[in-house]
Formats: structure tokens, sequence, C-alpha cells
């Protein structure tokens, strides 16, 4: 799942959070907005971490590359 959807899901529960009559209610949907806010958080700090490492891997291999081309072959 992706970090616009827990924000959605947050901001779905804010919502339900100011409609509700009742103080229980309104708790159980504020609980909910702090759990999808933290996935929310969660969520993008593992899509920032799976972009570096593919940028870190890409680097790596352009760079075996480049060390492969320079390299003159093993007779």
């Amino acid at each position: 799942m992706s970090f616009e959807y827990f924000q959605a899901r947050a901001a779905e529960a804010r919502r339900d959070a100011d409609a509700a009559n009742l103080a229980n209610v309104r708790e159980r949907c504020l609980r909910s907005e702090a759990a999808f806010l933290d996935m929310a958080a969660r969520a993008e700090r593992g899509a920032r971490m799976k972009s570096k490492l593919e940028a870190e891997k890409a680097a790596a291999q352009a760079q075996d590359e480049h060390d492969g081309a320079e390299t003159p072959p093993l007779d």
C-alpha cells in the first residue's frame, strides 16, 4: 500500500472524528487517524530507502561496466 493510500485513510478518519457525536466514536476515529499517519510515514520511509538502494545499485553496476571496459582482455 502506498503513502497516498494511508494519507487518504487518515484524512477520512479525521473527518469521521469531526462528525462523531459520541466521545468513544471520536476517540476511535482519532486512534485510527494516528495509526494511518504512522503507516504513511513508514511507507514513505520505505519508498525513499528503496529509491536510494536502487540508485546505489545502478551506480555500482555502471561503475562495474565502466571498469570492465577499461580492463584489457587476459590472454
